[in-house]
């Protein structure tokens, strides 16, 4: 018996949309857009090298998850299959991994440096690179690091990830990560007040993830309460944390 896919806003968060990327470099979002959805007119069946692929590069909460899943929602938007794969998550094992995603059409791989320095896993990524562009299947790569940082053991991966559309991302300032968090309480309905948002950022852990998730804990909180997010409610929740 097949097992029922999950809803697309539950597979993919609308917080997490190519749309509600904040400060993204320049071209980054339409050529993902165009990617996910095949209407590069090279896409699958160009250079196989995977030229018109594309490679983020970029530290830890720059937002490579949020872009690799937006491209996937925005595929299957469009009518194709897309599987985005935590690399960390099918390191050791992911010749057989690969092998079961081989039906989408897009492949959003994250976390290349998870499996650096495998020879077996490396060499089932350079197989499944070299399979989808025959099979006409794109793949949006994500790593920390540009492909000649990584740890790879396998000169012919390496070759072919550098030769993929490389988008370097780097991190938010205040006013890139206020935006982020402004337009997520927008989208929950949340009551937000300025002046609370400014004391976030200045005084509460400033990685974007952690202040994503603290923005989940407020509107908890806030909707139990029923108030608005004022200084002195945050300044409240937080104690009571501690």
């Amino acid at each position: 018996m097949s097992v029922p896919q999950l809803p697309l806003s539950l597979r993919y968060p609308p917080d997490q949309s190519l749309d509600t990327y904040v400060d993204a470099p320049a071209g980054a979002i339409a050529q993902l857009r165009a990617l996910a959805t095949h209407t590069h007119e090279t896409v699958g069946y160009a250079d196989p090298t995977g030229a018109d692929w594309v490679y983020l590069a970029g530290p830890a909460g720059v937002g490579k998850t949020h872009l690799l899943l937006g491209a996937c929602a925005a595929a299957e938007t469009a009518g194709r299959r897309a599987a985005y794969v935590p690399l960390a998550a099918a390191a050791g094992r992911l010749r057989e991994a690969l092998h079961a995603l081989e039906g989408n059409d897009l492949l959003a791989l994250d976390g290349i440096e998870a499996i650096a320095g495998d020879r077996d896993d490396e060499v089932a990524l350079f197989d499944t690179h070299n399979r989808a562009r025959q099979a006409g299947i794109a793949i949006i790569y994500a790593a920390r690091e540009n492909p000649d940082e990584l740890s790879l053991v396998l000169p012919d991966l390496r070759s072919r990830l550098s030769q993929c559309t490389r988008i370097v991302l780097t991190p938010l300032d205040d006013a890139g990560r206020g935006e982020v968090l402004r337009q997520r309480a927008q989208r929950r309905g949340l009551a937000l007040e300025e002046a609370a948002l400014d004391w976030m950022l200045k005084r509460v852990d400033r990685d974007l993830g952690g202040l994503t998730a603290l923005l989940d804990k407020l509107d908890r909180a806030s909707l139990a309460a029923q108030r608005r997010i004022t200084v002195p409610f945050l300044r409240q929740t937080l104690e009571l944390d501690n």
